[in-house]
């Protein structure tokens, strides 16, 4: 009995010495995304995790948590800076608020069009804003698409033109700019996550939002707040970020298979989610919502004097401008 006793326990013993062993053979990274599975961001963020493990030959795992498990993008973004998750997929206008740089992307109207957006993204400008993610202990990949940004408001409050912004309350997302910007369209900006809108525009909280027809069909904003103004203000684009530490200490070759991945899952995500707007506002459409195409100039003139108000921002305003 005795002998069965000692080589029970030195088979328990054997077994936590090996177990440990056998899971540092392989690396596993959590991701925090706040949109559902439907969106196409979530998507992209499950092909990259498929990436990783491909081209890392299964050494490195990424565990998607998306739906907002683990928190909206200003908590993600906290918890990815210290280390809680190693990943999060952000939304530019919210990791201005921790790297200011970023915000000259949030702008209004930055961009001409999507081919200027992309010369700008994929060029030095976006490189040398990526690399200021470093100061605040983090780690930015290629840029993905997030879609042209409007207005959405509640039954009985359209908006047809610039005027009946007037007094309005709208949801931004918690950033400088975008409350700037709709202080100067003349409406209240509202700050608030963007799990507490659905039920906020319910309630009467607020009277409109903001966002591509991805997220106004995915969120069913639609289904609240049926009248779309396509002014298309923002065209800020999504990122994935990563804590810098994490990253420097992994080795070489899993380095790289992450960036590799980074690259080709944002170049998948800028194809699927520009055809997911086709088809969203489609099917927003079918579902009651009014769509209301306007001439944005006066938008345009109106926000127009933001550019001067963010002075650390004109030199790369002017780079942006230059890019043709």
């Amino acid at each position: 009995m005795k002998n069965f006793v000692k080589s029970a326990i030195l088979g328990l013993a054997v077994g936590a010495l090996t177990l440990p062993m056998a899971a540092s053979a392989q690396t596993v990274l959590r991701l925090a995304e706040n949109q559902p599975d439907s969106n196409p961001v979530t998507v992209a963020m499950y092909r990259f995790a498929d990436l990783v493990k491909e081209y890392s030959n299964g050494d490195v795992v990424v565990q998607v948590f998306a739906g907002a498990q683990l928190g909206q993008e200003p908590e993600t973004i906290e918890q990815a800076q210290a280390g809680i998750v190693d990943f999060a997929r952000v939304n530019s206008v919210v990791l201005a608020n921790v790297s200011p740089s970023m915000g000259v992307f949030t702008l209004p109207y930055i961009f001409r069009n999507n081919e200027h957006k992309y010369a700008v993204l994929d060029g030095e400008i976006g490189q040398q804003v990526s690399a200021d993610l470093a100061k605040v202990g983090l780690v930015g990949f290629d840029y993905m698409d997030a879609g042209s940004r409007s207005f959405y408001t509640v039954e009985g409050k359209p908006i047809t033109s610039i005027e009946d912004m007037a007094g309005l309350k709208i949801r931004v997302q918690p950033a400088p700019i975008s409350t700037r910007m709709v202080e100067l369209l003349g409406a209240v900006p509202t700050p608030m996550n963007y799990g507490e809108v659905y039920s906020s525009l319910q309630t009467g909280v607020i009277d409109g939002a903001e966002n591509d027809y991805v997220s106004y069909q995915t969120s069913g904003h639609f289904e609240v707040a049926p009248n779309y103004v396509e002014d298309a203000h923002l065209s800020p684009p999504a990122v994935l970020i990563m804590n810098k530490a994490k990253f420097d200490g992994l080795p070489a070759d899993q380095q790289d298979a992450i960036k590799r991945a980074a690259k080709d899952a944002a170049i998948y995500e800028r194809e699927i989610m520009m055809a997911a707007n086709v088809e969203a506002k489609k099917t927003v459409e079918a579902g009651g919502a009014t769509v209301t195409v306007i001439d944005n100039a006066p938008f345009q003139a109106a926000v127009a004097p933001i550019y001067e108000e963010f002075p650390d921002l004109l030199d790369l305003i002017e780079q942006i401008k230059a890019v043709k």
